[in-house]
């Protein structure tokens, strides 16, 4: 389980404090698990709704901690598997592959004519996808794919799904299509997996990838989503373009304004009216969101709409009265 930030606060309080320097047999032992893996696949195979036969897909695991069990578990659930990005030497990882660089998957997919390329990162709990015309699919994308499957076989726990306020409006649309109901949450799966802990939901994630199925797993997991998102291929005999047409993507502008107080971006009345005027230019065809950063004195300034210019226009004029309102 992810650790709540109580927790990692004492943990960060004792690492200060005074060194703890055991000796000895007082170091401890270290006993190796050594049929992890086969446990951890079979518990993946077992997962599946229906066997990936006859899909050729190329794995891209990161140089990273999926090189070593993903080729083998989608060639065990039945799928034709070319492996790129799975030779790890300790030092690549991440290194222009897995699903923080999608090019040289998308130009393999199209190249060897497969039907879908899976990208790991490294520490493999997300996934990301592309279609055989090496299209990107992102985490609100595959979400969605899932969450309608789910709620089909009677899975998706309360008919709803768990995302955070970065989700795309795209998705709020196709899921109020399909009857499911989107919970937000701040931006990080540790508030996701929270707020499905918390209410026994099943599904939830992130844009970026990293889905969290807590039927199989206690946190994001790239092999598993992978899986079923292939395995919902194979069960509907339909291409990942296919799938992914069931939300439309709207474009996303955002902005990181630097220099100001966060603070006061939620009191200020400057903003607030800015803010409230763009939402009106918009009416029911896009979102705006401000938010201020846990981390630095900056705010990230998103708006959504249905064509890019728009979006960008939007986010430009708001981030410009965040700048003159707000400047530290």
């Amino acid at each position: 389980m992810k650790l709540p930030d109580i927790v990692e606060e004492r943990i960060e309080k004792a690492m200060s404090g005074d060194k703890l320097l055991p000796t000895g047999a007082s170091v401890g032992r270290i006993r190796r698990f050594s049929d992890a893996e086969d446990r951890y696949q079979l518990h993946l195979l077992a997962s599946i709704p229906h066997p990936l036969d006859g899909i050729h897909v190329v794995l891209d695991c990161a140089h990273g901690a999926a090189a070593g069990v993903s080729p083998q578990t989608f060639t065990d659930a039945g799928a034709k598997v070319t492996v790129i990005g799975a030779d790890p030497d300790g030092l690549n990882i991440n290194d222009g592959v897995g699903s923080t660089h999608l090019d040289n998957l998308a130009e393999a997919v199209v190249r060897l004519g497969a039907d879908v390329g899976i990208a790991h990162d490294g520490d493999a709990d997300r996934c990301l996808a592309v279609d055989a015309d090496g299209n990107i699919v992102d985490g609100d994308q595959i979400m969605a794919i899932l969450a309608v499957a789910m709620k089909e076989r009677g899975e998706l726990a309360e008919n709803t799904l768990v995302a955070t306020v970065m989700s795309n409006l795209g998705l709020h649309r196709a899921m109020h299509e399909h009857g499911i109901t989107v919970r937000q949450t701040a931006v990080g799966d540790r508030y996701v997996l929270e707020d499905m802990n918390e209410g026994g939901y099943s599904l939830g994630g992130e844009q970026s990838g990293h889905v969290i199925m807590s039927r199989y797993a206690t946190t994001g997991d790239g092999l598993l989503t992978g899986l079923h998102l292939v395995s919902e291929m194979a069960r509907q005999k339909k291409s990942m373009a296919e799938l992914a047409s069931i939300m439309t993507v709207y474009p996303q502008e955002l902005v990181n304004v630097r220099g100001v107080d966060r603070t006061r971006v939620k009191d200020d009345e400057g903003v607030t009216a800015a803010v409230r005027a763009a939402e009106e230019q918009l009416g029911d065809t896009g979102r705006v969101l401000l938010r201020a950063s846990g981390t630095e004195q900056l705010v990230r300034v998103m708006v959504e709409a249905a064509d890019a210019d728009t979006a960008r226009s939007l986010a430009d004029s708001l981030a410009e009265v965040v700048r003159e309102r707000l400047a530290l």
